[in-house]
């Protein structure tokens, strides 16, 4: 073949180039194509799962709302004592929380929590809502179902006695919901909430703030129904000292224990026995043992009087202090020791209803001068004021004092009243430290010394953040009932290096009559015995700060004063001696420094016959600028 023929036949260079150049863009459009297929694909995938996904945040977002506003309704039914509608609710709430479980564990939920980004959103809503369900089947209904078993009438004293054996039984069922509801609540608490979105974050946060509360309440129930039995007697009788504190004689837990009466539980079943007085058991030669620290501040009176065992804070410390004194004056070993005031006896009062006094010593002894029924409304005022003014004989008072306990228990123990209020009672007192227990068995007072009740002044019943002002009289009388106090804290400026600095502030005022001196009962004012002039009330101040900080100044009315710094259990104790005639006021302050701990502060005072919304006054915080 010619080179021209071959010409002729075979393309040349610029025919290949449009050839190819066809081809690859033919290929360019089918893949476009492609991906323009797959990229709508991809959205329709994208929108609907989208969509699935919007469909099943609203499920959970319904469902838990639903499930929350139940919670009212059901704590209601519990309170009403209306156990069947309780049931119906907890079936309720557990509904809605499965099905916003349910929601949450859809695979391609379960997919969107894998995702950067926005993958743990998904991921602590799906927790929030799997934490719901395990509160609702594994906490709450338990509960209620415990709750329905339980007849509370057979649970209140009674002559009988009592019926402990269903809290025995349940004691296991709140247990093990306590159990899962701190397991959900630490689940929660491990979600970081810095990164989610508002939407998911709130809710986690206000979720944390609820399931915490609620693990305290059922680990105090636990705590309770595992206590419970043992301490009223269940297994064996059980015998307490019970200390009658007189808040007319300040001590730092309350007042002066004077009438003293032997409680005795068995099976739930309530008696008093054996009464008497610290002035019968007399002086303590050589004192009972009291640790060292506390002898410094207290001196060794708390180990050689009853009536001074309370001279400081801690109730364990006065209670095993006043049943070492019982065991060697009546040679019997008690199980532990009761502190109960009159205002405290009064709130059992409003539930049981008015006592009478049927004794005919008593009553030829106040010889119809005092009411012979007593109730909430008269029984302080009685107690701490009237009987002194008719009764004149110490020992006579202390016996009257025994014998108002001893008909107060005696209702209380033939089941007079309802279950609820004197539940209410009991509790308002046990909140105001009015109301306090030691157990001798080691193993219940280790969980006694997580709670109020203990009166402990350190241990885990004590937040960091804890102050407190005590009094103790110093009149050697009965003026404290005619003195009213005011306590208040006052946060400062957080200092430079990270201290903070907080007063307290104590204002103390003797309301007694002007001719208190001779218008008072000489037992009252003291006459004089000890140095005080008689109208006028001397009160030792004691004030307490948290733990590792330090007591550095005191002031009265405005100019600085000396005072007296010690410790007790790693706590800054400070005290200072306060005298008032009668109309006199008096403020008091205390500045503590060097606090590490940064949560709000707090105040414990010694109980008088004030309301304690009375005396605990709202803290304030002093401007930096006041302190330029």
């Amino acid at each position: 073949m010619t080179e021209n023929e071959l010409s002729d036949t075979t393309p040349n260079e610029p025919e290949l180039r449009r050839g190819r150049g066809k081809s690859q863009a033919s290929k360019r459009r089918r893949r476009q194509l492609t991906a323009g297929i797959c990229l709508g694909a991809c959205l329709v995938v994208a929108g609907a799962a989208a969509l699935w996904l919007g469909a099943k945040a609203s499920t959970i977002q319904t469902e838990l709302e639903a499930s929350t506003q139940l919670v009212p309704k059901l704590k209601e039914d519990i309170l009403q004592n209306r156990p069947a509608d309780a049931t119906a609710s907890a079936d309720e709430l557990r509904r809605h929380t499965a099905a916003a479980r349910d929601a949450a564990s859809d695979p391609l939920w379960s997919l969107a929590s894998a995702t950067p980004w926005l993958g743990a959103n998904f991921s602590a809503t799906a927790e929030i809502a799997r934490s719901a369900d395990d509160v609702a089947s594994l906490g709450v209904t338990p509960l209620v179902k415990v709750y329905d078993s339980l007849k509370w009438d057979k649970l209140m004293p009674s002559a009988g006695g009592t019926d402990l054996e269903p809290i025995r039984k349940a004691a296991p069922a709140v247990s093990s919901a306590a159990q899962a509801v701190r397991a959900s609540a630490q689940r929660l608490n491990g979600i970081d909430a810095g990164g989610l979105l508002p939407q998911i974050a709130g809710p986690l946060i206000q979720a944390r703030q609820q399931l915490g509360s609620v693990v305290d309440e059922l680990d105090t129930a636990s705590d309770a129904a595992g206590l419970a039995p043992g301490l009223l007697g269940s297994d064996k009788p059980r015998h307490y000292l019970l200390l009658v504190q007189n808040n007319a004689e300040a001590r730092a837990t309350g007042g002066i224990p004077g009438a003293l009466v032997v409680l005795t539980a068995d099976k739930g079943k309530i008696s008093l026995s054996a009464e008497t007085s610290a002035t019968e058991l007399g002086r303590f030669t050589p004192p009972v043992s009291v640790d060292e620290e506390q002898q410094r501040i207290y001196t060794d009176r708390m180990g050689t009087f009853m009536q001074d065992v309370n001279f400081t804070p801690d109730f364990p410390t006065a209670a095993t202090t006043a049943l070492k004194m019982w065991e060697q004056k009546k040679s019997e070993q008690l199980d532990g020791a009761i502190s109960i005031d009159p205002v405290a006896l009064g709130y059992i009062l409003d539930a049981t209803g008015p006592v009478s006094l049927q004794d005919p010593q008593m009553l030829a002894l106040t010889g119809g001068k005092l009411p012979n029924q007593l109730s909430g409304k008269n029984v302080v005022k009685t107690l701490l004021s009237d009987v002194y003014a008719q009764i004149k004989d110490p020992k006579a008072q202390d016996a009257y004092f025994a014998v108002v306990a001893k008909e107060i228990f005696g209702a209380l123990s033939s089941g007079k009243g309802d279950a609820k209020s004197l539940l209410a009672g009991v509790g308002k007192g046990v909140e105001e430290h009015r109301v306090l227990l030691w157990s001798a068995d080691t193993t219940e007072q280790s969980v006694l010394a997580k709670y109020t009740l203990s009166g402990s002044i350190s241990g885990p019943s004590v937040p960091a953040a804890q102050f407190g002002a005590y009094f103790n009289d110093g009149t050697g009388a009965k003026m404290d009932y005619y003195v009213k106090r005011t306590v208040r804290l006052v946060e400062q400026c957080t200092a430079a290096d990270g201290y903070a600095t907080v007063k307290v502030r104590i204002t103390s005022t003797n309301t007694a009559p002007v001719d208190a001196a001779t218008s008072l009962p000489a037992y009252v004012t003291g006459g004089g015995a000890y140095g005080v002039p008689p109208g006028t009330a001397q009160s030792n101040v004691i004030a307490y700060g948290p733990s590792q900080s330090l007591v550095e100044t005191a002031t009265q009315d405005g100019k600085t004063v000396p005072f007296g710094a010690q410790r007790h259990d790693d706590r800054p104790v400070g005290t200072l001696s306060v005298r008032l005639a009668p109309g006199q006021s008096s403020t008091v302050e205390f500045t503590f420094g060097k606090i590490v701990q940064h949560s709000q502060p707090e105040v414990v005072v010694t109980p008088t016959i004030q309301p304690i919304d009375k005396v605990v006054l709202t803290t304030e915080s002093e401007t930096c600028g006041a302190l330029g």
